[in-house]
């Protein structure tokens, strides 16, 4: 049977993972495809570090340039993370026509263009289906299966610590900081958590599927990004006495014209100028979709395409065992593209969609959920309806709860369709005005029909 040579750069949590998985099933990979993988050596940053899974000594280094230069290395793993040391690392497999596995989302979002240009230049191929929701295939589903599709709409529960604490703050009426606090005890929210409540995790995780999804590169300055910190309780039972749970997204999908909402399931053939929303926020999800019941550390992406419709993904998308799969699939394909001599099949990124370009947050549509703590006296209501009204912004329903008492209630509104940036301008007077006592909670509805 013939063999392939695999460097693996990173032992720690994801890179042990990997080399437990090969010795788990590696035969069963062999049979499956005819080709065994073989660790070569794996580097580390230090012998002794702390791995769930064991590495023998035997099989590790410190000098990642002695396993990426090794010319019976045949495919570098890079499972390191980081983006300076894993860029390099990688840059200098590829310009030797070595091919390359990732699991790092970070380094893609940040320099993802420049490496698939360099895989290409020098005749081999990036791997990197465990950059996005850990174990989920979603990756080769947009890039294969999906192939003969155009992406109308992709929105994806894509960070598993948000939706842990969204989840238990929904089930147990619990306050964000509490959560968040046992999240962290519990080691699904790291000591310093910005990367994942404030957004920026999806942010990485939803560029990369928005450029696979329509061909153009997405930079990380063009999505818009919002994270979890501002969500309450309060929030989170108005959400769901209107029918909604909110959940944090990361929203793909077409804007046909400027200003204008996409929408549909219709094959209506779209301009080749793609204006695309993509944007990272949390959003209320009706209780009815299949969204709303992706709990806990869970991660789910729902795509729609012209042709196929509706298709929903669904597992765990990070850990060292999810990620590891992810990765063995991508040595998988690495390892067959070598014994058939396949220097590319299906691109990373091909652009099909001229001039593509990311639509400003202030020209999406959508209908909003908005939240005011205001003063309980006459006439404050329709202050806040003429300034809606004077924006021709739509109210179509108001809950203004019994039983509030304090210095402020309250008031919830939701609203119709509207440009995000006219909603903002019409938020700001209101919050100006003096009946109403603290910033003005604005949260986007999605109906996902």
């Amino acid at each position: 049977m013939q063999q392939v040579n695999l460097g693996m750069i990173g032992g720690g949590t994801v890179g042990s993972g990997v080399f437990h998985a090969l010795q788990l099933n590696g035969g069963l990979m062999a049979s499956r495809i005819g080709v065994k993988v073989n660790v070569r050596k794996v580097v580390v940053k230090a012998f002794d570090e702390p791995r769930p899974y064991p590495i023998p000594k035997s099989a590790m280094t410190t000098d990642w340039q002695s396993v990426v230069n090794d010319p019976q290395v045949d495919v570098v793993a890079e499972l390191a993370g980081g983006t300076t040391f894993a860029r390099t690392m990688i840059l200098a497999a590829l310009k030797l026509g070595k091919p390359v596995v990732t699991a790092n989302k970070a380094l893609l979002s940040a320099h993802g263009e420049e490496l698939f240009a360099a895989a290409q230049q020098y005749g081999t191929n990036l791997y990197y289906e465990a950059s996005v929701c850990g174990g989920i295939p979603i990756i080769k589903a947009l890039r294969e299966g999906f192939v003969g599709n155009r992406i109308t709409h992709l929105y994806g529960i894509v960070n598993g610590t948000c939706n842990y604490i969204l989840t238990r703050m929904k089930l147990e009426g619990a306050d964000f900081t509490a959560v968040l606090k046992d999240a962290q005890a519990q080691g699904y929210a790291e000591a310093e958590p910005s990367l994942d409540v404030d957004g920026y995790d999806a942010q990485h995780k939803i560029g990369i599927l928005a450029s696979l999804a329509h061909g153009f590169w997405v930079k990380p300055e063009d999505i818009y990004v919002e994270g979890i910190r501002g969500i309450t309780r309060t929030d989170i039972q108005f959400a769901n006495q209107l029918g909604y749970t909110i959940k944090l997204l990361g929203i793909i999908k077409r804007v046909e014209g400027r200003g204008a909402k996409g929408g549909g399931t219709g094959a209506s053939k779209p301009s080749p100028h793609a204006r695309v929303q993509v944007s990272v926020y949390p959003t209320l999800v009706p209780n009815t979709h299949v969204l709303a019941s992706v709990n806990h550390v869970f991660n789910a992406v729902f795509v729609r395409g012209d042709v196929v419709g509706d298709t929903l993904f669904y597992g765990r998308g990070a850990g060292k065992d999810a990620t590891a799969s992810a990765v063995l699939s991508d040595l998988a394909d690495a390892a067959l593209d070598l014994k058939f001599g396949t220097k590319h099949r299906v691109p990373p990124f091909v652009p099909h969609e001229r001039d593509g370009a990311v639509a400003p947050i202030n020209e999406v549509i959508s209908r909003y959920f908005v939240r005011l703590d205001v003063v309980d006296r006459p006439g404050v209501l329709a202050q806040i309806a003429a300034i809606f009204g004077q924006a021709r912004i739509g109210i179509s329903s108001v809950i203004q709860p019994e039983g509030h008492e304090g210095a402020s209630v309250p008031l919830i509104l939701m609203l119709h369709d509207a440009p995000n940036g006219a909603v903002s301008r019409a938020l700001a007077k209101i919050g100006k005005l003096a009946a109403v006592k603290s910033a003005p909670v604005m949260i986007r509805v999605e109906d996902l029909c």
